[in-house]
């Protein structure tokens, strides 16, 4: 089994999600099926097929995170340093718009761009990789290559 990178901070969020999913979500969803079920003919109970299709979703998000969580290769940041590489914080600057953004590259478990957790797999990620403060990358994306200077490389 190909083992999946997490960071400390992801490997926590996921258990959290998994404890929440286990000990409150699918609970809640079995007593909606059974108040459901107590309102008579199941065919025709939309609240029933709705209760039926969250737990659906429960279940299918219960098997993997645990998925996931077994497959985890946790790394911590901190114990990292040098160039570019999984669980650095890179702060970057584009060359163009002098715009700065801040990213930690993670495993794709964990990521989320809204947060500044970049996918390792990513284009940018990728092209980020074994870099150093100061150099340049070119970044082919959907609105065209963008050229990003890195600044600032972090293990926190």
């Amino acid at each position: 089994m190909e083992k999946l990178p997490l960071t400390r901070t992801g490997q926590q969020m996921l258990d959290a999600e998994l404890k929440r999913l286990k000990s409150v979500e699918r609970p809640a969803v079995i007593r909606s099926i059974s108040e459901a079920r107590e309102h008579g003919d199941l065919s025709e109970n939309a609240e029933y097929h709705a209760a039926r299709e969250k737990q659906s979703f429960i279940e299918g998000r219960i098997k993997e995170l645990e998925s996931i969580l077994s497959r985890a290769d946790v790394i911590d940041p901190a114990k990292l340093s040098g160039s570019v590489k999984f669980g650095a914080t890179v702060k970057l600057v584009d060359e163009e718009t002098d715009e700065e953004r801040t990213y930690q590259l993670v495993g794709e478990a964990e990521a989320d761009l809204e947060k500044g957790l970049l996918n390792l797999k990513s284009p940018l990620a990728r092209a980020l990789i074994g870099k150093d403060e100061g150099d340049s990358v070119q970044v082919r994306t959907p609105g065209g290559n963008r050229s990003y200077e890195i600044l600032e490389i972090q293990y926190i």
